[in-house]
C-alpha cells in the first residue's frame, strides 16, 4: 500500500526480447507516424495462450509473430508485410489477427499458413484495426479506432459472427477504441477507450445491437489510455495503462482494487491471464518486457488485493 492508500503490488520479469530480435533497420511508416524521432527495436501487444500454455504475441510495427516457452525462450513464428496489432484463439485452434492495414486475418501455425479473413464492412476498408477477442460461440468482436480521438469519436467496434463473412458495426462513435474483452459471464463486453481513458461496457445480447445501450463502466487518470484488457473468473478488470507502466485493478463492480507496477519500462500495451495456472502476464513495449503476477498469491479473498 502507497502513501495515497491505494494497494500496489510489483510484477516480476519473466523475459526480455532477445537481442537477436531487435531490429536494426531505419524507422519505418509505422515508428515516423506514431513514435515520431525514435528508433524502436520492437513494439510488443496482443499476449495471448495456446492449448499448450505458449504464450503468444505480436510485434507490431515489424509484422513478426512471437511465442514463449514456459521457460521464456524466444521463438519468432511469423513475418509478413503488416502491421498485427490484435492476437487471439479460435476453438479449432487458429489465430486469428487484427492487422491494422490488413484487415482481420487467419493464421494456421502447424500449417504456417496466413489467409486474409475480412478486409471491409460493405465496400469501406477498415480505417485501421487494433485488437479482438472471441466468443465462446467463435464470434469475433474487434475494434477499429483509425486515428480517432476526442477531436475525431468515429473509431468503430464490430462483431464478425461466426460462419458469416460481413461484419455488424455495434458502435461507430468511439474516441479511439483499442483493448475490447468478453466478462467471464458471457454477458457483457469491455471495451477500452483509450482517448477517453475510459472503460465502456455493453450487452452482448442487447436487443438493438445496431445501437446498443452502452455505459461508461471506468474512468482513469493518468498516462495516455487503457489499451488492453483482460478479465479473470472472478470478473476482476485489469486495465494496461499505457506510459503509465501499470496495471489497474477493479472489481467486477467497477471500483478500484489497486493497481501492478511494472518495474521497468512504462508503455504497457496488453495483459492476458493463464487461467490454469492463475498467472497474468503483462507486455511492456518500451523495453520489450514480458512481466508476470500470480493471481493466487495477490489475492486472499474475493474483492481483496
Amino acid at each position: 500500500m502507497n502513501a495515497t492508500g491505494a494497494c500496489v503490488h510489483s510484477a516480476a520479469l519473466f523475459s526480455k526480447l532477445p537481442r537477436e530480435f531487435h531490429y536494426q533497420g531505419e524507422p519505418n511508416a509505422w515508428v515516423k507516424a506514431t513514435r515520431p524521432g525514435e528508433r524502436l527495436h520492437s513494439f510488443l501487444e496482443a499476449p495471448c495462450f495456446d492449448a499448450d500454455g505458449r504464450l503468444w504475441l505480436v510485434d507490431v510495427p515489424y509484422g513478426r509473430i512471437f511465442s514463449l516457452s514456459a521457460a521464456g525462450e524466444w521463438s519468432l513464428e511469423l513475418q509478413y508485410d503488416g502491421e498485427p496489432h490484435g492476437l487471439a484463439r479460435l476453438p479449432d485452434g487458429r489465430f486469428v489477427i487484427a492487422d491494422y492495414r490488413k484487415g482481420l486475418l487467419t493464421y494456421d501455425a502447424h500449417r504456417r499458413k496466413l489467409e486474409t479473413l475480412c478486409t471491409r464492412v460493405n465496400p469501406e476498408n477498415f480505417r485501421g484495426l487494433s485488437d479482438l477477442t472471441i466468443g465462446a460461440n467463435g464470434d469475433i468482436w474487434f475494434t477499429d479506432p483509425g486515428r480517432s480521438s476526442l477531436s475525431d469519436p468515429t473509431g468503430r467496434l464490430f462483431c464478425l459472427r461466426a460462419g458469416h463473412d460481413q461484419p455488424d458495426i455495434v458502435l461507430c462513435n468511439v474516441p479511439y477504441p483499442n483493448g475490447v474483452a468478453i466478462g467471464p459471464d458471457g454477458v457483457h463486453i469491455y471495451l477500452a477507450v483509450t482517448r477517453a481513458n475510459a472503460i465502456w461496457r455493453l450487452r452482448i445480447d442487447d436487443p438493438y445491437l445496431s445501437r446498443p445501450m452502452t455505459g461508461l463502466f471506468v474512468q482513469l487518470s493518468g498516462g495516455v489510455g487503457p489499451d488492453g484488457v483482460a478479465l479473470d473468473a472472478d470478473g476482476r478488470l485489469f486495465i494496461a495503462q499505457a506510459r503509465a507502466g501499470r496495471i489497474a485493478v477493479f472489481d467486477k463492480l467497477g471500483d478500484p482494487m489497486g493497481r501492478l507496477q511494472t518495474p521497468g519500462g512504462l508503455w504497457t500495451t496488453a495483459v492476458a491471464i493463464h487461467e490454469p495456472t492463475r498467472t497474468l502476464v503483462i507486455v511492456e513495449a518500451q523495453q520489450g518486457a514480458i512481466y508476470r503476477v500470480s493471481l493466487a498469491n495477490i489475492f486472499g479473498t474475493e474483492n481483496s488485493i
